[in-house]
């Protein structure tokens, strides 16, 4: 079955909101780099890399379902990358946005009564889940730390060790 012209528009809405994000992540990443913060750095980079691999897998399904994917272009980021802490509030923030519009691609799926992209569309949920809860806690965690840079290059060995679980 081929998907209804309005849900191929909101899908292709989400990749380039997938992108953005990515985007933004490699920006954060880049800031992290030249403040000598390499654990934070590679977490946001592996960060970038699953918002390109989520981008990826709503290119898939739109053309597996006949969709014609149309790319969009992706503003440079935000200015603003001030502190550790403020990055990671921008990045909750980030993927608040990102959860908000899942859920209302979700809605216009089901009010389009497309429940294989409902389907789909139930991995990014979840997966939303898991980010919001990351970010929240290293947000958290960050203004725990205050201005303690000992807590700060802690945090900074955490993440690296994270990011290379992650691979």
């Amino acid at each position: 079955m081929t998907i209804k012209p309005v849900l191929a528009e909101a899908i292709n809405q989400q990749i380039q909101h997938e992108f953005q994000a990515a985007y933004a992540y490699l920006a954060m990443s880049a800031w992290f780099e030249s403040h000598n913060l390499a654990g934070f750095a590679g977490w946001m980079r592996h960060q970038a890399k699953e918002e390109v691999e989520h981008a990826m897998k709503l290119f898939d399904y739109l053309n597996d379902r006949g969709g014609s994917v149309q790319l969009r272009p992706v503003a440079p980021p935000t200015d603003g990358l001030d502190s550790p802490l403020g990055i990671f509030r921008k990045s909750l923030a980030l993927e608040q946005g990102n959860t908000a519009a899942i859920h209302k691609l979700y809605a216009l799926a089901a009010s389009e009564n497309d429940y294989a992209t409902q389907t789909h569309l139930h991995w990014f949920i979840d997966e939303q889940v898991e980010e919001e809860k990351s970010m929240q806690e290293l947000v958290d965690l960050l203004a725990l730390a205050g201005e303690n840079k000992g807590m700060l290059l802690m945090l900074d060995h955490r993440m690296a060790k994270r990011d290379q679980e992650k691979d």
